[in-house]
């Protein structure tokens, strides 16, 4: 008998109720998605995530008491947390390094298709990180001229073994496990096992994180 994949359940967190009734409707009628439980505010995001146990949060930007990037990072404090996707209109460089160094694992904008976000969030269950293409380009050239970024980042890989510090290029990169092992001959278990060293010794949260630390590099 096949195995059945269990559906991603999905907290909405916006403090527009039409937004969230929106992305509720289209969530629920995409393939392998559960919207189990919507939130309005930032201050009301614990207590939906022990409700509901989601897999994925869609965090809003700003909201009247308890904005996202607070909220994320409280989430990703948790014992085993929810990924979360930032979903807004407000792109500013500052909003998209705050969510990501705050532990979001995505950036979307308003304007993003409906099918691509359901895509979106199920790759982000699966554990790949996911940033429009537009942003992506901005948050590169961002990085690129952060003052010390290069020197600091070159002084925390520093504490990386070479193969270490070879995943982290290929993830800097974009690949995904599957990529990284085909790449650096590795079994899929041994680029994991890798990843997981490389987030507990660099203490970062996500993927997204150890991006963000090769670009500051230069290693990608």
């Amino acid at each position: 008998m096949a195995r059945v994949n269990p559906l991603v359940r999905v907290l909405v967190v916006d403090d527009d109720a039409l937004v969230r009734a929106g992305l509720t409707m289209m969530l629920d009628g995409a393939d392998g998605i559960a919207v189990v439980g919507e939130a309005a505010d930032g201050d009301q995001v614990p207590a939906a995530a022990d409700r509901h146990s989601p897999d994925v949060v869609l965090m809003d930007l700003r909201m009247p008491r308890v904005d996202g990037i607070a909220a994320t990072r409280r989430l990703r404090a948790r014992p085993r947390p929810p990924e979360v996707i930032v979903l807004t209109t407000f792109d500013t460089d500052e909003n998209i390094l705050h969510a990501l160094r705050a532990g979001a694992s995505g950036f979307l904008l308003k304007d993003t298709p409906p099918a691509r976000i359901a895509e979106a969030v199920r790759q982000v269950a699966a554990g790949e990180p996911i940033l429009s293409p537009r942003i992506t380009r901005r948050l590169m050239d961002r990085v690129a001229v952060q003052a010390g970024a290069y020197a600091r980042a070159r002084a925390i890989l520093a504490a990386l073994s070479p193969r270490e510090h070879d995943v982290v290029v290929a993830i800097g990169h974009g690949s995904n496990n599957a990529e990284i092992a085909t790449a650096l001959d590795m079994t899929l278990a041994t680029v994991k096992t890798h990843v997981s060293h490389i987030l507990t010794k660099l203490d970062l949260d996500n993927r997204t994180q150890i991006a963000l630390l090769a670009h500051d590099a230069g290693l990608a």
